[in-house]
């Protein structure tokens, strides 16, 4: 059954970093393009990142762009968002999500997605 456990959120400071992870089981994270996704309470949920699977391709919402990296290890068959200069309109909760091939703004066209993983910035 295809899968995923992310990891990394918290409570962090504005100008903070944080790192999720999503570690896939199932299926293989270089086979798929995976996104990381946000929403915040009231909020619509939103594409941050994306890495496409035959390409290495990376996306990124104009806003985080310079701030988050995506990046996929896949010995580890995982996917991370390192999250630098974080503010508090980053808060939300955080998902990853799996999808074939290319990387796509449209969120239906995601299979698999994580539980999600909180993310407050806050002083």
């Amino acid at each position: 059954q295809a899968q995923f456990v992310e990891s990394g959120g918290g409570l962090v400071q504005p100008g903070g970093s944080l790192r999720l992870s999503c570690e896939a089981s199932g299926f293989f994270v270089n086979t798929y393009a995976i996104g990381w996704f946000r929403q915040a309470p009231g909020q619509k949920r939103e594409g941050v990142a994306c890495i496409s699977s035959t390409n290495g391709f990376t996306y990124y919402k104009e806003s985080v762009n310079g701030r988050f990296t995506i990046s996929r290890d896949n010995a580890q068959n995982s996917v991370y968002l390192q999250m630098n200069s974080l503010k508090a309109e980053d808060t939300a909760v955080y998902y990853c999500a799996a999808k074939i091939d290319l990387c796509s703004p449209a969120i239906e066209a995601y299979e698999y997605w994580g539980q999600g993983t909180q993310v407050t910035v806050s002083s």
